[in-house]
């Protein structure tokens, strides 16, 4: 009972000092937002938490859709509501984010392919008291936007260790598919792989919604140059291009990717794909959701200030079997 009552007093004596700095304003530097302060008054109250969370995947990826899958389950073990939208336009995006902000939901859950797409409504979002938490693509701009984290994998890093990986399997010229244009991530991650390879790395723009000419452009690639010894594929859909390219070319060259699916995990199993990077796309989803419920009933933050790593790990022909099992369940 006492310690209620001092609980209460010290939410009490908060709220007549955030009146009497009402009419303050702080400035960050650098342009840097603030991030939110959530009153102990927000805490562990009694209706159900709502989490929106908002990506650049297009409806029907397997890479997002087990991200989705992670913020579900999360919902249902936390008893947390979550809304999942995405779209790979990020003015839509951006549009879903606004939404959002506009149903005054407890936390916001966003991943930034192009983060000046985003900056402004994800900083209304954080001007206005909700915690938001970036996720997959944008670490660099994530606290400079005023997230409270960031979930993912650093791309450089894993790029380098993809890099280092291709070079140790003996490719010293490697072709890097990027698939979508004006992602920092994708570009992060061949600008790695070129450090990592110490070699000669090639890029090489497509679209990943006609995969018809991505397979026409590796092969075209692979026809021209037999010197590529490396094909290193950024999305699965991609890498299933370059596997179905190479046949009949000639060519030698290992290919490699990041992100799983089925049919890359078989090829991978089959010998055909070397190897694929795992950023765990379920963490992805599930984490942030539990960070922005224990943000909202304890005031814990996680990663010091540093980004919360889920990868890069490897997906090869030791650990693939395994694997496959587990995306059977939606959960790799």
């Amino acid at each position: 009972m006492l310690h209620a009552r001092r609980r209460f007093a010290g939410a009490v004596l908060l709220a007549l000092a955030l009146t009497a700095v009402a009419g303050c304003s702080n400035r960050v530097d650098s342009g840097a937002t603030a991030a939110p302060t959530v009153t102990p008054a927000a805490r562990g109250g009694t209706h159900t938490l709502r989490v929106a969370v908002v990506t650049h995947g297009a409806p029907g990826d397997p890479f997002w859709a087990v991200v989705k899958n992670g913020a579900v389950q999360a919902a249902k073990d936390l008893h947390v509501r979550v809304s999942y939208q995405g779209s790979g336009v990020p003015q839509t995006q951006a549009q879903y984010i606004d939404a959002a902000v506009n149903q005054h939901v407890d936390g916001l859950v966003v991943s930034m392919a192009n983060p000046d797409a985003l900056k402004a409504s994800i900083q209304r979002a954080v001007g206005q008291g909700i915690p938001v938490i970036t996720i997959n693509s944008g670490e660099a701009q994530s606290a400079a936007f005023g997230a409270i984290t960031h979930v993912g994998q650093d791309e450089s890093v894993a790029g380098e260790a993809a890099g280092a990986r291709l070079a140790k399997s003996g490719a010293h010229h490697v072709l890097c598919v990027i698939h979508e244009a004006g992602n920092i991530g994708l570009t992060q991650r061949c600008q790695g792989a070129a450090k990592g390879l110490s070699g000669t790395l090639d890029t090489v723009q497509v679209n990943i919604n006609n995969l018809a000419q991505v397979q026409a452009t590796i092969r075209a690639k692979l026809t021209a140059d037999h010197s590529i010894d490396g094909v290193l594929a950024l999305n699965p859909a991609v890498a299933m291009a370059a596997v179905a390219a190479e046949s009949g070319t000639g060519s030698k060259a290992k290919i490699a990717t990041f992100d799983l699916s089925g049919d890359v995990t078989s090829a991978i199993e089959q010998g055909r794909v070397l190897f694929a990077v795992d950023q765990q796309p379920y963490l992805q989803g599930y984490l942030p959701v539990q960070l922005i419920k224990l943000y909202h009933d304890n005031d814990n933050t996680l990663g010091g200030g540093k980004p919360v790593l889920t990868g890069p790990g490897f997906v090869t022909k030791d650990n693939a079997a395994k694997v496959a099992q587990l995306a059977k369940e939606g959960t790799r």
